[in-house]
């Protein structure tokens, strides 16, 4: 894989190219969307149509727009869909009609505090109609005559989904997360589509011991409808990760799982504490992202979020000030630096049981204390490899060992590694 710097730009590419698609839960900007993401990762693409019942949900309407604006009696396009999708609200009915401007302002969605930009709504679930603007655009229409049409269908169709599957030496799955429902938004969604994307490529050029799931699905009823069409084998599923909000210049923060002590969240936490990265770790909350639907109670799965500012917690989010400028390669960079860190901590983490249990071993007969010389760190080394032996009972981790140690996680890794090799530890 390129240095982090260049994937950083490869992955602000992606974002850029990605945001003028009008994405929502439905429709055929999530295909385009789809078809972009899988030049980058090959993507096996689900289509399931209207009227599915997905655990407590129906698959809902598929929505399609072509075309919207508001304009004045001399024809000037004062609000253009053209101009960016989040000037229409999500799932608008279709409308043509001629109407005054204090009909037409039950329709119309501003942000009065940030009277510069573009608010992004949706009603997916409640037949509606409506535009998105600046206040200060609003606030610059005289009274009169407004034509106003929304080039929109809603009709039975489909929920799109795609799945990339990264094999490992076991069927044992990690799951990655991202929704790609949201229209021109590029921390929320766009950072951490591409993360996802460039996450999927760095494991694809690995041998990962757990075979990686990536979902590329619309946030909350995409993520129930691959529960529901997958239930008899999510038991596979030993731990996950959702990520959201990926590439703001904000310290990143971590969710837990609704388990709270799962493997997914100590290793994420522990890879936070020893690289020293700026950063905060939060309890789990039913409100969110799609972790919520993973950690349903009926699932209970180890699944958590990360993000760097967390959703709504920045005057950007869920506005037209989400753009391609308010996200950074660097900031997307280390998003991905952290879930391949995190990931190689998981990918090793294994339980050994102590051959020779009884007294410390002969390190040097087998060559294990002569295969340190000249290591800088051969103190630090031969140290990890007495912690293994002592805490390789059968119930400790590797993990385990690390924190409790208090060494770096990748030097009791290479220590398990020569023991197993001199037969003194077994998996």
């Amino acid at each position: 894989m390129a240095p982090m710097t260049a994937v950083g730009e490869q992955m602000h590419a992606l974002v850029e190219r990605l945001y003028p698609l009008c994405r929502s839960i439905t429709g055929d900007g999530v295909r385009a969307t789809l078809d972009i993401i899988g030049e980058y990762v090959p993507l096996q693409v689900h289509e399931v149509p209207t009227g599915t019942q997905v655990l407590d949900w129906t698959v809902p309407q598929e929505w399609n727009i072509r075309d919207a604006y508001i304009a004045d009696s001399a024809g000037n396009r004062v609000v253009d869909f053209a101009a960016s999708s989040l000037h229409v609200l999500g799932y608008s009915l279709p409308v043509s009609a001629t109407m005054s401007l204090a009909e037409l302002r039950g329709h119309l969605h501003t942000l009065p505090d940030q009277p510069t930009w573009v608010p992004y709504r949706t009603s997916y679930y409640q037949p509606e109609w409506g535009f998105c603007l600046a206040q200060e655009t609003l606030d610059a229409l005289p009274d009169g005559e407004y034509e106003v049409r929304i080039d929109s269908t809603l009709a039975d169709g489909h929920l799109t989904y795609a799945e990339h599957v990264v094999p490992g030496q076991v069927p044992d799955e990690v799951i990655v997360s991202c929704h790609v429902c949201h229209p021109s938004l590029a921390n929320d969604n766009l950072a951490g589509i591409a993360v996802a994307a460039f996450l999927a490529r760095a494991l694809a050029e690995t041998t990962p011991w757990y075979t990686y799931r990536f979902l590329f699905a619309p946030g909350t009823i995409g993520a129930i409808t691959w529960l529901a069409r997958n239930a008899e084998r999510v038991e596979r599923v030993k731990h996950g990760l959702v990520l959201a909000c990926a590439g703001d210049r904000g310290p990143l923060t971590y969710k837990r799982s609704r388990r709270g002590d799962a493997e997914i969240d100590r290793v994420v936490q522990h890879v936070l504490g020893v690289t020293e990265r700026p950063h905060r770790v939060a309890e789990f909350t039913p409100y969110g992202y799609d972790e919520r639907q993973f950690c349903s109670p009926g699932f209970d799965l180890g699944v958590g979020s990360l993000t760097r500012t967390p959703y709504a917690g920045y005057p950007e989010y869920h506005t037209s000030a989400d753009n391609p400028d308010f996200v950074s390669p660097e900031a997307m960079a280390d998003t991905l630096a952290v879930c391949q860190e995190a990931f190689s901590v998981l990918d090793r983490n294994r339980r050994y049981l102590n051959l020779s249990p009884y007294g410390e071993p002969q390190l040097g007969r087998r060559g294990l204390y002569a295969s340190l010389g000249g290591r800088s760190d051969a103190k630090e080394a031969q140290l990890a490899m007495l912690w293994v032996l002592n805490l390789s009972d059968g119930e400790h981790s590797l993990l385990d060992v690390a924190e409790r140690s208090g060494l770096p996680f990748d030097t009791v890794a290479v220590a398990a590694d020569a023991l197993r090799g001199a037969e003194l530890i077994k998996a």
